[in-house]
């Protein structure tokens, strides 16, 4: 199996000037802050840190990791909203030779100690509160044996994000140096959970270079700069808050501005008073605010650049973002967590094609469209997408079959999407990966969704499935067959589902059925529920 990449092949000359050493995720914004020095980094209410502060911050959250024991190749978890600790902790345990193991804020607990368990976490950083939910409360009865130490963003009390910096005072520069030259551009950086047709979520491993290749060569081409003002709306828990996100931004020498939760009316208020310039996100992003600006009249100009996809996107909705938004240019584009950014439009691309497709391959990246017997397919005839690039995953965490089941001896990526390819080699999805669906920005997969359901003590077996609705895209619908002599509610199975699991994951509507369709083979006819729904 063909994992590996040729560093060789890729350089980063506004960047290697100022780079002493390896090439990784600190050492890249450590030379981003040599460069830019005292521009603005990230601004977050109202407060701006510098290129120069935040990475001084990033190496005093590496001595408190040191400090408190942390070891090259472990793992510490981040459970929290956007925020700048969020990249605080990140950056720490990264100069430490650590991985990051990032949670959604949606995660129940659960679901959250799981991926915690799974991943062999540590460390946890997290939040206290957020949306209402009590995220201590929430891992109070979980068993996380491994787990040495958590640490709470925000304020200065014992077991705080404050008090956890204190304690690596004493430890000399020398030693954080130390830890980040032996951090090696081909050791993993993060683990990202991303679930599967198996309904288990699977861990998938990145390394440093591949994450600086990839999203460094992406950030140029959406024309990303010095001087841009990013909103981050996209969760940092996600690759395209994460690494197309924050760390994109930080290389190219433009400003953070996260947005712990989108609200359209505080967006608005962002973007005017802060300059937004690049804004990526679902198509729903920007209908909102182009809702906001009928009804308050607000001046969005700022806005240069904005980045789409996760959905279908409607050519009016391109040609009302660049006419009543004034967005001087727009992209859409492909990724999935094993390969982070595929494909993506280019600038000056006309509104159809912007609409229409998801663009062609990402420096680095190659495309082909296969059949059945993997045979590569002519333009215009779907088939499998597959992928292959520095930027896919170099496999599963503790799950050698999975990951050779999803790439291949000659190194393609499987991704299980159906497109074609035209003869400009620009893609097109034409159905997404098998039963797959996306809610509000956020991807579910009913296999997931279902095992849960199935721990309900009056559900014996489950389907769900995507309908349409106006505001998310689509939400899930479950069909239900329960236990013999139990009865139940459509309201009692969703208000237990919002206890269990993510909100975005919970069906949103609840048919009873005696029986679920099956094929020869036992298999759920999700097409037939799909018909009948």
């Amino acid at each position: 199996m063909k994992l590996a990449f040729a560093p060789e092949q890729i350089s980063f000359p506004d960047l290697e000037e100022r780079l002493t050493r390896p090439i990784t995720i600190p050492a890249a914004i450590e030379a981003a802050a040599m460069i830019f020095r005292d521009a603005p980094a990230v601004i977050e209410n109202g407060e701006t840190w510098s290129f120069t502060e935040l990475w001084a911050r990033a190496r005093a959250a590496a001595a408190a990791f040191l400090a408190a024991g942390l070891k090259a190749g472990e793992t510490v978890g981040i459970w929290a909203p956007n925020c700048r600790e969020w990249i605080l902790a990140t950056l720490g345990a990264q100069i430490c030779g650590a991985r990051i193991v990032p949670l959604n804020t949606r995660y129940k607990g659960r679901e959250a100690s799981d991926i915690l368990r799974r991943a062999h976490a540590v460390m946890l950083c997290m939040t206290s509160k957020f949306l209402g939910t009590d995220y201590e409360a929430l891992l109070q009865d979980e068993a996380l044996p491994g787990l040495r130490r958590r640490i709470i963003f925000g304020g200065a009390r014992p077991g705080g994000w404050d008090h956890f910096i204190a304690g690596g005072a004493n430890i000399p520069p020398q030693a954080v140096d130390a830890a980040l030259n032996a951090v090696s551009p081909d050791g993993i950086c993060d683990i990202l959970f991303t679930s599967g047709t198996t309904g288990a979520p699977k861990g998938v491993l990145t390394t440093h270079y591949q994450v600086i290749s990839l999203f460094h060569g992406w950030a140029k081409l959406m024309t990303l700069r010095a001087g841009d003002r990013f909103l981050i709306v996209n969760p940092f828990f996600h690759t395209f808050g994460y690494k197309a996100g924050w760390v994109s931004a930080l290389l190219r020498g433009a400003t953070v501005v996260p947005m712990p939760v989108y609200e359209p009316a505080q967006a608005a208020r962002l973007i005017l008073e802060q300059k937004i310039s690049f804004l990526p996100g679902p198509p729903t992003i920007y209908q909102t605010l182009l809702a906001e600006k009928a009804q308050n009249g607000l001046d969005l100009s700022s806005l240069r650049v904005a980045v789409t996809g996760a959905a279908v996107v409607p050519p009016v909705l391109i040609e009302r973002m660049h006419g009543e938004l004034g967005i001087e240019t727009i992209f859409s584009g492909y990724g999935m967590t094993e390969c982070g950014v595929i494909a993506m439009t280019r600038e000056g691309d006309p509104v159809e094609t912007v609409a229409g497709s998801c663009g062609s391959a990402v420096p680095g990246i190659e495309i082909k469209c296969v059949d059945d017997k993997g045979n590569t397919l002519p333009a215009g005839v779907a088939g499998e997408i597959l992928v292959r690039g520095y930027g896919v995953m170099r496999g599963y965490l503790d799950d050698p079959a999975a990951t050779e089941e999803a790439i291949d001896k000659d190194g393609w990526l499987h991704t299980g999407d159906i497109g074609t390819l035209d003869e400009r080699h620009y893609l097109r999805i034409t159905d997404r990966k098998k039963d797959m669906f996306i809610t509000g920005g956020f991807n579910c997969y009913p296999a997931e969704i279902e095992k849960i359901l199935c721990e309900h003590p009056k559900v014996e077996m489950a389907a769900v499935i995507s309908i349409p609705d106006e505001r998310l895209g689509e939400v899930g619908k479950a069909f239900l067959v329960l236990r013999p002599g139990q009865q139940a509610g459509a309201a009692e199975i969703i208000a237990w589902a919002r206890e269990n699991m993510a909100n975005f994951k919970v069906p949103r509507s609840v048919e009873f059925r005696t029986e679920l369709p099956r094929n020869a083979a036992g298999k759920v006819m999700r097409v037939e529920l799909r018909n009948h729904k």
